[in-house]
């Protein structure tokens, strides 16, 4: 694990919180448990300690991954000569802002985890780096599937451009590779709930990184109904992932309150 910052304190916090000191606080832990950076109104999340400290070189890794990631979407852009290519040009913009917001909430389910646990054995390092191949990997997969989209939804696509028999495999590929970014943000939060104790983690954030392994598995569920339509459907199947906002509000409003209650005991 890496080292962390972090105290704990018992005003106005979780119940498990212990005190802190006013050494604490000149060593650059504010009153309330976190951090100094992070001033009243200001907290990343009002129910998880984050236990991460300063930023390790494996999350500087990570992070220099991702912004190749995001690279790789943008260099693919040949720099337009004249009108007609900067009209081409401009077509793909929402495209590229689609992908652009997806690899950023996986950057930053990847930030939240790393700052909550501030977790580096080896097994995380292992999932840490399982993510990343995945994620450069489907980089072009990604921007493919949402570029035909949104030439179909216009009507510039061109006739006969993707077959049916082509489509499916374009969206099997896209399914298992989403599929598997959250696969390996389960096994990670599945594998802090396993630390718990050590970490020591509050009843209440005890659960809700019970919620976080729930919330990728819904996640992973719907890659697969989205997998399995694509054999007979591949038009249909990439509709299955509009499921995710209603699933995960469902989710987050029923078990929500489990945490909240236990905030308050």
């Amino acid at each position: 694990m890496s080292r962390s910052h972090n105290r704990h304190s018992s005003h106005g916090s979780p119940k498990g919180w212990s005190s802190s000191s006013e050494a604490e606080t000149n060593a650059g832990v504010a009153p309330h448990g976190f951090p100094a950076e992070h001033r009243s109104g200001l907290l990343p999340e009002k129910f998880f300690r984050w236990r991460g400290g300063e930023i390790t070189r494996l999350e500087a890794f990570c992070d220099v991954v991702f912004g190749f990631a995001l690279t790789l979407l943008v260099v693919s852009l040949e720099v337009p000569r004249n009108y007609a290519e900067l009209m081409a040009a401009m077509r793909g913009f929402v495209p590229f802002a689609v992908c652009f917001a997806q690899l950023v909430l996986i950057w930053r389910g990847h930030y939240v985890y790393s700052r909550r646990y501030g977790l580096e054995d080896s097994y995380t390092v292992f999932l840490n780096v399982v993510l990343l191949f995945v994620v450069l990997f489907y980089v072009y997969p990604l921007k493919f599937v949402f570029t035909m989209l949104f030439l179909e939804i216009t009507g510039a696509a061109s006739p006969g451009m993707l077959n049916q028999s082509q489509a499916s495999v374009v969206m099997r590929i896209y399914a298992v590779g989403f599929a598997s970014v959250f696969l390996l943000f389960a096994l990670m939060y599945a594998h802090a709930y396993k630390l718990r104790r050590e970490l020591g983690l509050t009843a209440a954030e005890a659960q809700e990184t019970r919620n976080s392994v729930q919330e990728n598995v819904l996640l992973i569920l719907i890659a697969a109904v989205s997998f399995f339509m694509a054999f007979r459907r591949p038009d249909w199947s990439g509709w299955t992932y509009v499921a995710i906002g209603p699933v995960l509000t469902v989710h987050g409003t029923v078990f929500g309150k489990r945490v909240r209650l236990l905030v308050r005991e």
